[in-house]
């Protein structure tokens, strides 16, 4: 079955920097665009980061400029890149199979931008 296990989030001071990881498996990585997805308290999960089989990359105007999605096709993991990191930035984020259609969600990690 299809599994997606992230890793990488935590507690981080305002401007810091993580890098979150997802490792698929079940799927044929290198044929399947990912994305990463977040939910904040009280909002609705929405798209941060996406990216194609062919390395395309899309990403929420909130981020852009300071998030950098990338895939490593030998170890069928994606990264999210995060830097400049905002308070705003707090959220569960989850990696995904698909972009603006998800096939599959991963069980989420989640990031604090705090003092």
């Amino acid at each position: 079955q299809v599994q997606l296990v992230e890793s990488g989030g935590g507690l981080v001071q305002p401007g810091g920097s993580l890098r979150l990881s997802c490792a698929a498996s079940g799927i044929i990585f290198s044929s399947a665009a990912m994305g990463w997805h977040r939910q904040a308290p009280g909002k609705q999960r929405e798209l941060v980061a996406g990216i194609s089989s062919g390395g395309n990359t899309n990403y929420a105007s909130s981020v852009k400029g300071r998030f950098t999605i990338s895939r490593d096709n030998a170890k069928n993991t994606v990264y999210l890149q995060m830097h400049s990191l905002k308070p705003e930035d707090t959220a569960v984020y989850y990696c995904t199979v698909g972009r603006f259609q998800v096939n599959y969600w991963g069980q989420g990690t989640q990031v604090t931008v705090s003092s």
